[in-house]
């Protein structure tokens, strides 16, 4: 079982999200990086298909060069190959990354043989497109669904599960196929210290990517207003105590 796993490098967004000058992007110039916790989980799930079934666990970004720490997270857990879709930093919306994706998937498939499935999470933490995995699907003419919390995989076919409605929605799929994972799936494990050193070793296979034309811009983003907080100062001394009383009588505290 050839698994391929595509993820993106997103900013750790602390409690309070501060817009770059021109309102247009998050100003990430003083925090850490991660990948989207649905795709955390698509790693984990990928790793253990492959210990069951036997294969490789071949993970997949595009992003700038500073992306490769995450690719050596995803190493550290369990991937075998790491590919590296070098961008001169420049944000790729979701059109322009499934079509760079699925290109990439077709010119590896040629000549390494066919993956026999592709995972994403289920959106990336940042954008929130929930897109690119069934672009991805449809560019290939293989069977996508998104939003899963159940995977049962074998060699011929995948059983997918997910919640819809108060209810559970099933699927079954021939491989290959695509499939977009949620949070919650499984839990992924935490790298070990011989798996950080293994993963020092994987040389990461590197292709520069340029930009790609959209046709969506965005505008702008605007972030939530601060809940306001507002105190009244009933009084001092004992007429502030006489409209204290009132107050505990009005909301009931006092008969």
């Amino acid at each position: 079982m050839n698994v391929l796993v595509c993820v993106k490098r997103v900013a750790m967004v602390g409690a309070k999200i501060v817009l770059t000058p021109d309102g247009r992007d998050v100003d990430v110039s003083q925090l850490g990086f991660t990948v989207s916790p649905h795709e955390e989980c698509a790693v984990e799930e990928a790793v253990r298909i492959v210990e069951r079934l036997g294969g490789t666990v071949t993970v997949l970004t595009l992003g700038p060069p500073a992306a490769v720490e995450q690719l050596r997270d995803a190493a550290s857990i369990g991937a075998t190959r790491l590919v590296h879709l070098v961008t001169d930093g420049e944000e790729f919306d979701a059109l322009a990354t499934a079509e760079v994706i699925a290109e990439v998937i077709r010119s590896r498939e040629a000549s390494e043989g066919v993956y026999d499935l592709v995972l994403f999470g289920n959106e990336a933490a940042d954008s929130g497109d929930y897109q690119v995995a069934v672009r991805v699907g449809a560019a290939l003419g293989r069977g996508c669904v998104n939003a899963i919390k159940q995977l049962d995989v074998s060699v011929e076919r995948v059983a997918a599960r997910r919640e819809f409605r108060g209810g559970d929605e099933s699927f079954d799929l021939s491989v290959p196929c695509v499939v977009g994972v949620k949070e919650g799936i499984n839990l992924p494990r935490y790298p070990s210290l011989p798996g950080r050193m293994r993963a020092k070793k994987i040389v990461v296979e590197e292709s520069p990517v340029r930009g790609r034309s959209s046709t969506v811009r965005r505008v702008a983003l605007r972030t939530p207003e601060e809940p306001r907080q507002r105190a009244e100062l009933l009084g001092t001394g004992t007429e502030g105590a006489e409209q204290l009383v009132e107050l505990f009588v009005e909301w009931g505290v006092l008969a």
